[in-house]
């Protein structure tokens, strides 16, 4: 049979999981087909600057705002030494935590 399309618009207004039902229906079949969209925000990059006599902690506070409708999990990776902080990171809907990055330094470097 010829393939028909089907042009669908998504105009999200913020990040966020939608999902959709499409029903379409005929004398002789019914389809459903379940469409799930992921949207991310654009990535932020931003510099930060530590300094710190060694073995004296400074912290830096870093804001992760949610602006979606949904709960995030957020999960930190942390490259390089004498940098700590929490590995997981729950921010709900419409809240902004601050992230405590820290930095320890073992000796001067």
């Amino acid at each position: 049979s010829p393939a028909v399309e089907l042009p669908i618009k998504f105009i999200p207004k913020c990040a966020g999981r939608y999902c959709c039902q499409i029903l379409l229906k005929s004398s002789c079949d019914v389809r459903v087909y379940m469409v799930e969209c992921i949207v991310n925000t654009d990535r932020a990059e931003a510099e930060l600057e530590f300094l710190s006599p060694a073995y004296q902690a400074v912290i830096q506070d870093i804001p992760i705002s949610n602006t979606s409708h949904q709960d995030w999990k957020v999960e930190a990776v942390l490259e390089g030494q004498s940098f700590y902080g929490p590995p997981v990171l729950f921010v709900g809907p419409g809240e902004t935590v601050q992230y405590p990055l820290m930095f320890k330094p073992v000796a001067e470097c």
